[in-house]
């Protein structure tokens, strides 16, 4: 069976929208993938909101936008409808909010506004019912939305991380100290290096000159029983 196209007899005076013609709008939206989940885009969504209300409007308002310089928080509002050109009444269909932190992510840094009034769109789209097989939320806005949190881990992630290992090494006392060790008691400085597979004393970590200090110890303590017997 062939489906009839979404068309109206007169495209300035809209029908009333059935769920048919919801559904053929939608089978034209593209989507993209998105972590293994497909989700329309906001362009896709605006296609088919023109298929259907050719003659409909988009209107955005920015509610606000407050914070210190480079960390404003931004909220848009979208409305979505058409004007009903006999009585000239305002038929609103769906409305749309979305935020927007300045700075959050990449786009975010330079284009918080715009990615705001977006999302905004997509949402009141959505909630007409373009585009929403998958989510309310748009490609964009869940993009948008990982990337900010990608960003937000990163120094939690960075402070939880274990400290590098040459944070871990003994100082320059420590290995001038253990020098002095070696060379009063006669012992080899590379057959130690090569015990804890170390390029140089530099390289020994606290434990392992607490664990050579040790060895010295016990090998001087030995030695003294030897000479005593």
């Amino acid at each position: 069976m062939i489906e009839k196209p979404v068309v109206f007899s007169d495209p300035k005076v809209p029908e009333t929208v059935t769920y048919d013609q919801i559904r053929q709008a939608n089978a034209t939206i593209r989507t993209t993938d998105v972590r293994g989940k497909e989700y329309a885009e906001v362009n896709q969504r605006v296609k088919a909101f023109r298929m259907l209300w050719p003659d409909g409007y988009i209107k955005t308002e920015m509610l606000s936008n407050y914070g210190d310089i480079g960390k404003h928080t931004c909220i848009f509002r979208a409305t979505v409808g058409y004007i009903e050109p006999m009585t000239e009444q305002d038929v609103v269909l769906a409305t749309g909010t979305a935020y927007e932190h300045e700075g959050s992510s990449n786009i975010n840094r330079t284009s918080y506004i715009e990615n705001c009034e977006t999302s905004a769109v997509g949402r009141a789209l959505g909630f007409l019912g373009l585009g929403v097989d998958v989510a309310i939320a748009s490609a964009e806005e869940v993009q948008n939305a990982i990337a900010a949190q990608d960003a937000a881990q990163r120094p939690q992630e960075a402070a939880r991380a274990p400290k590098e290992e040459k944070e871990d090494r003994i100082t320059g006392v420590q290995a001038k100290t253990l020098l002095s060790l070696l060379e009063a008691n006669g012992l080899s400085l590379p057959a130690l290096l090569g015990h804890y597979k170390v390029a140089n004393e530099f390289s020994l970590t606290n434990d392992q000159y607490k664990d050579a200090l040790d060895r010295i110890q016990r090998w001087a303590q030995k030695q003294k029983k030897e000479e005593e017997k």
